[in-house]
């Protein structure tokens, strides 16, 4: 009985570890609240290239990977990248402008629930989900990269960064002039 519970565990635990999502794939749909009532609607980034950090306000890797995405924003904004951010933890809705200040960001930055963070990055709700969570879409609306908390990434993330934004940069599929400045809308 001791052996097949060991198997059963050993073969439960390969099938979680070797868990992974399709990349590339159409970014689904996703919108979240800003602190300030306004919405962000992720499609309204088509045309541009976008990081997308899923993060939890209390996490010093978050926290670090946010204030990278920053400088990224800061440099490569003006040549169509867009940094957007959303925390994932208890109460972020009461956090992030915190957060938000502490770290002096500048791009967006909202909240959601823990399940569509789950949901948007194809992770199983069985398993933890190390943060930060750092997705690269491209400028046709492809994820074309995804980074989970712990991965060799973050080791060197702002020359990761970089390499991965000036990549997706140079692709061609640019959307027309007006569809570039994305409005953050209000809600009603």
């Amino acid at each position: 009985m001791r052996k097949f519970v060991s198997l059963a565990l050993l073969c439960a635990l390969t099938a979680f570890g070797s868990f992974a999502a399709d990349i590339p794939r159409q970014a689904p749909a996703m919108t979240f609240p800003l602190v300030n009532g306004g919405t962000v609607d992720l499609a309204n980034y088509k045309g541009k290239v976008v990081a997308l950090e899923f993060l939890n306000t209390t996490c010093p890797h978050c926290q670090k990977c946010s204030q990278t995405l920053q400088k990224m924003q800061q440099e490569y904004g003006p040549k169509g990248f867009q940094a957007l951010g959303v925390a994932i933890n208890d109460m972020a809705h009461m956090l992030v402008p915190d957060y938000i200040r502490n770290y002096g960001l500048t791009y967006p930055l909202g909240y959601t629930h823990r399940d569509k963070a789950h949901e948007f990055l194809q992770h199983p709700t069985m398993l933890i989900m190390y943060v930060p969570q750092l997705v690269f879409i491209d400028k046709k609306g492809i994820i074309r990269s995804q980074y989970p908390g712990g991965d060799k990434f973050y080791q060197d993330e702002e020359r990761n960064m970089r390499t991965q934004i000036e990549a997706l940069l140079k692709e061609a599929g640019a959307a027309p002039a007006a569809a570039k400045k994305p409005a953050v809308k209000k809600s009603s």
